[in-house]
């Protein structure tokens, strides 16, 4: 089976590649070539996943999936939200949302966020969603190398290590995008 996954990020390539089955052969938005940034103006992450589905689908005619991702803070009244890749401005830079973020929880006692992790599958002329969500803390500093976003700055429950100490392999057991691949892989097995 071949599917694209409507995204420019060579990072969450990466990720769910490693997590896909091998008769899955995965396309991203460069294999077919598709240069636009597209739109996601969705108020919600479940909307912005389905506006990037929607647009591979009915635009280039592929079957394909696409994910949006958002970072909900308690603190914040769950900021950044929908706006999380671009939480300091539309040139989406991950410093500058990381330390945006950092800036805003100074003083906060209550650290807990969540990641959630959108997928919008388009298949047979269906649109089905899976989700994941995975619950955690917002350090108040940066800490490892890996992974991109706000790994440095979020550690899971049940870890002492943020995203960014982890290595692939253990970041995939835990991760909300990992999860709603998960539910995404055990669909297209039946």
């Amino acid at each position: 089976m071949e599917l694209v996954f409507a995204t420019q990020n060579r990072n969450k390539m990466e990720e769910i590649q490693a997590l896909m089955p091998s008769n899955v052969k995965l396309l991203c938005l460069k294999d077919i070539n598709c240069t636009e940034d597209i739109p996601e103006t969705a108020e919600t992450i479940d909307g912005n996943a389905i506006l990037k589905a929607e647009y591979v689908k009915n635009k280039l005619g592929y079957d394909c999936f696409a994910d949006d991702t958002g970072l909900m803070v308690d603190a914040l009244d769950g900021e950044p939200g929908v706006y999380s890749a671009r939480y300091a401005g539309e040139h989406k830079n991950d410093i500058a949302n990381m330390e945006k973020l950092l800036t805003n929880m100074e003083g906060k006692k209550n650290r807990k966020a969540r990641f959630k992790t959108v997928i919008a599958l388009n298949l047979n002329e269906h649109e089905i969603l899976f989700t994941g969500i995975c619950t955690g803390t917002i350090t108040t500093q940066p800490r490892g190398d890996q992974g991109f976003g706000y790994d440095p700055v979020f550690q899971p429950d049940g870890s002492n290590k943020t995203f960014a100490e982890m290595t692939l392999l253990e970041k995939s057991q835990l991760s909300h995008r990992s999860k709603a691949v998960r539910e995404l892989i055990d669909y297209l097995a039946h």
